[in-house]
C-alpha cells in the first residue's frame, strides 16, 4: 500500500493521500478541521478553534527528545486528516506510554485515511521510540473509531462515566489501550 516518499518529509499512500508533518501554513486548514461540524464534536476540542494557536503551535520545532509526533494527511492540497502521538506527562515511570489522538474529516472515511495514520503512528511507536503502551479514550457512540483501534491492537480497558460535555450532555468514554506486541530486545552478535 506504501511507496517509497516523495521526500523526506511526505510519505505518499493510496488514491493520492499524503502523509506529512504540520507546517505553519498549515494552520488555517488544521483550525477548519478541528472545528468540522463532523469531526469537532467527536474531540475534547472545543468549537471555533484558533487559526493563531494552530500557527503557533506548528512554527515550534518538534521535541523530537519526548517522541511525540503529529501527522497530517492531504488529498491532493485538501487536509483530511490529522493525528499524534503525545507524552502523557513529565513523569518518568511514564515513559514508556504516549496518547493517541486522531481527527479524519467526514468526507474522507472509508477511504484509508485513518488506518494510514493509525499505521504510521503505530510503526513510529513499535520500531523508533519502543513504547510499550499508546493509550486513547473515545466516546462510547463513536463505532467507527473504536473498529478502527480495535484493528490496530487496541483492548478496552475501562468505562468512564460523563467523561466530556458534548453539545450540553454529558457523555461516556472508553479508555482503550494497545501494548507493544514484540517488545524490543537485545540482540546478541555471536561471539
Amino acid at each position: 500500500m506504501q511507496t517509497p516518499p516523495s521526500s523526506p518529509r511526505d510519505l505518499r499512500i493510496a488514491d493520492g493521500l499524503t502523509l506529512r508533518r504540520p507546517r505553519v501554513e498549515d494552520a488555517r486548514a488544521h483550525a477548519e478541521l478541528m472545528g468540522h461540524a463532523g469531526v469537532q464534536p467527536w474531540l475534547l476540542q472545543t468549537p471555533y478553534p484558533s487559526e493563531l494557536q494552530w500557527q503557533e503551535r506548528f512554527g515550534k520545532a518538534p521535541d523530537t527528545s519526548s517522541g511525540e509526533l503529529v501527522l497530517l494527511a492531504f488529498d491532493g492540497d485538501r487536509l483530511v486528516g490529522s493525528a499524534g502521538l503525545h507524552p502523557v506527562g513529565p513523569q518518568a515511570r511514564r515513559r514508556h506510554a504516549m496518547m493517541l489522538g486522531i481527527g479524519v474529516h467526514p468526507d474522507a472515511h472509508g477511504r484509508g485515511v485513518g488506518s494510514a495514520l493509525m499505521d504510521a503512528l503505530v510503526r513510529h511507536a513499535d520500531d523508533w521510540l519502543g513504547l510499550q503502551r499508546i493509550e486513547l479514550t473515545v466516546f462510547v457512540d463513536n463505532l467507527r473509531a473504536i473498529r478502527l483501534y480495535e484493528r490496530f491492537g487496541f483492548e478496552h480497558e475501562g468505562r468512564l462515566r460523563g467523561f466530556a460535555l458534548r453539545e450540553g450532555r454529558y457523555v461516556d468514554a472508553f479508555t482503550m489501550a494497545r501494548l507493544h506486541p514484540r517488545p524490543p530486545v537485545i540482540e546478541r552478535s555471536p561471539e
